[in-house]
C-alpha cells in the first residue's frame, strides 16, 4: 500500500497567516505612495515653474518683445502659464509678485501643491519686464 503526501490542514493555515502577517507589515508602505507621487509631481512644477522664468528672463534679455513680461503685479497664474502642468491635481498659488526688478528674484514667491501629497514647495521666480 502507497503512502499519500501533502499538506496537513494544519501546515497550510501556518503558511496562511505568516502571509498575512507580511501582508499586514508591507500594505502601509504602498498605500502611501500616491502621497509621495504627488509630492514628486508638485516639486517637478515648482522647478518647471524656476526654470521657464529663467529661460524667460533670457529671451527677453535678447529681445524685448520675446517671452513674457514679468513685473510687480504678475500673478502666479501667469508665471504658471509659461510651462504645462496637470492643472486638476496640482495648485500653483501666491502672488501678486512684489519687489521685482529686472533680474531680481521675486520676494514674493509662487506655491506649488499636489492635492495629494502633503509638501507644498516654492517656486523661484525670476523677473523681466
Amino acid at each position: 500500500m502507497q503512502k499519500q503526501r501533502g499538506f496537513t490542514l494544519i501546515e497550510l493555515i501556518v503558511v496562511i497567516v505568516i502571509l498575512g502577517i507580511l501582508a499586514a507589515t508591507a500594505l502601509p508602505k504602498f498605500v502611501n505612495l500616491s502621497g509621495d507621487a504627488g509630492d514628486a509631481a508638485a516639486q517637478a512644477v515648482a522647478g518647471a515653474i524656476s526654470s521657464a522664468t529663467s529661460m524667460n528672463y533670457a529671451q527677453r534679455s535678447i529681445s524685448a518683445t520675446a517671452g513674457t513680461s514679468i513685473t510687480n503685479g504678475t500673478t502666479c497664474a501667469t508665471v504658471a502659464g509659461l510651462v504645462t502642468y496637470d492643472s486638476t491635481n496640482v495648485t500653483v498659488a501666491g502672488g501678486p509678485l512684489a519687489g521685482c526688478s529686472d533680474g531680481s528674484a521675486a520676494t514674493t514667491s509662487c506655491t506649488v501643491k499636489h492635492g495629494q501629497g502633503p509638501t507644498t514647495y516654492t517656486a523661484q521666480v525670476i523677473c523681466k519686464s
